[in-house]
């Protein structure tokens, strides 16, 4: 009751300033989003630091906190507690997935690989895609250590762990959490279940004639070794599935008491979790510092872009569910998925259409939700996961793809997938 009045209020306040913001207040978050996309590429050792990264997002960030300091404060707090909600989420997944381990190593046979991916398109929405990646990929690694003809597995790791498996909860991707910030309900993400499963089942199928195709091409040697050193998956850490679960529960529950039980599921993961399985797991902050570094810029920088696409989205001519699909998509490519999304919910917003939720239509917002996290899967730099697995898959001596190389792949398996979904799903 008091957040929804606390929301009315914070609408009310900005009523008058959605259509004053000037459009040269949105080339912060352009800068921002294109630093993010274009700095690994071009200084990537330099963008290693996240220091660096914090210095861009301070210096493009502090102009538009400045900006509604002085002109409408309500929207700038507004902001900031999304933005903690967001980074306490993420923080608490990320420490408790650290805290479990996949000891083993099964045989990297097609079949046990295929259902890996499946199994790990599963627990995407559970754990989420950053910690289901990080949770799953080495122990495939393993599995698979001793063929030759691999690099299409990461690959397909990434499509469907790191991102299009996350697609039914608010936990499973970052976009779909700042929808639930933003008045979505929780379970109405399970109304993709008829394109997560379409995607899901003809990655699986593509996949395995892959790997039908690569095993043939296996050394007999290779695969007799690797089935001499078979052993069975073991977990380690398994009462952090509990703190999960507590995670879970504390969704449903209002500001702050949700993310006051976020921060004290993830304080009982460090407490209870042996320093064993956290060495073992090369657990460290690094990644989600990165994450929240970055995100202090996006989530001050946007303000501007979110008010001005809510205040006009009417005049751009974007209104069938087609179009949020692949432009929500196109963007979420190249750039990170979350902030698209939110662009893209705001644009939707702005149509004036009403009814739907928060006043998107039901079919838009189906639109936008899967072009946002299907999409994170057409580039490295698309979802956070993607780069994560690709650094470790290289630290193991899986030579991937380059950037470019990547995106072979992904226009090639990938965008028939989009297209037939659009015309099945969409139109």
């Amino acid at each position: 009751m008091i957040n929804s009045i606390f929301q009315e209020f914070l609408l009310n306040a900005a009523s008058d300033i959605n259509t004053q913001i000037p459009f040269w207040s949105v080339i912060p978050f352009i800068c921002m989003l294109l630093a993010i996309a274009i700095l690994p590429l071009t200084h990537s050792h330099w963008w290693e630091s996240n220091r660096h990264k914090a210095y861009v997002s301070t210096i493009l960030g502090l102009p538009i906190v400045i900006y509604f300091i002085i002109k409408d404060y309500h929207q700038l707090m507004h902001s900031a507690h999304e933005y903690i909600s967001f980074i306490i989420l993420l923080a608490s997944l990320y420490k408790i997935s650290g805290g479990i381990l996949l000891e083993g190593n099964p045989e990297g046979r097609p079949f046990v690989n295929t259902v890996f991916l499946g199994i790990g398109s599963v627990l995407a929405n559970l754990i989420g895609t950053t910690g289901a990646s990080m949770l799953l990929i080495k122990p495939l690694l393993r599995a698979n250590n001793l063929r030759k003809h691999t690099k299409h597995i990461p690959i397909f790791f990434i499509f469907l762990v790191s991102n299009i498996g996350g697609s039914l909860t608010p936990l499973g991707d970052p976009p779909l959490f700042l929808g639930y910030l933003q008045g979505v309900p929780f379970f109405w993400t399970l109304k993709l279940f008829p394109l997560w499963i379409t995607a899901v089942a003809l990655l699986l199928v593509t996949f395995y004639l892959f790997e039908i195709r690569a095993w043939k091409k296996e050394l007999g040697t290779d695969i007799i070794s690797d089935k001499l050193l078979e052993e069975p998956l073991r977990i380690k850490g398994k009462i952090n599935f509990l703190w999960f679960l507590g995670v879970v529960g504390a969704v449903f529950l209002s500001t702050p008491y949700r993310e006051l039980a976020m921060i004290l599921m993830g304080y009982l993961s460090y407490r209870y979790t042996a320093k064993e399985i956290k060495t073992k797991n090369k657990f460290t902050l690094y990644p989600i510092t990165e994450v929240a570094v970055l995100f202090a810029g996006i989530f001050a920088t946007m303000i501007p872009a979110l008010l001005i696409l809510k205040a006009r989205g009417a005049e751009f001519g974007i209104e069938e569910p087609w179009q949020f699909f692949w432009l929500t998509g196109s963007l979420s490519s190249f750039l990170d998925n979350a902030p698209t999304y939110l662009s893209f919910f705001s644009l939707a917003q702005g149509l004036g259409i009403g009814g739907g939720i928060v006043g998107v239509p039901e079919d838009i917002l189906l639109a936008i939700s899967a072009g946002a996290v299907f999409m994170g899967a057409n580039s490295y730099i698309g979802n956070g996961p993607n780069f994560m697995v690709k650094s470790i898959c290289d630290e193991a001596g899986i030579k991937m793809p380059s950037f470019f190389g990547y995106m072979v792949y992904s226009g090639m398996i990938l965008i028939p997938l989009y297209i037939l979904i659009t015309f099945v799903f969409l139109l």
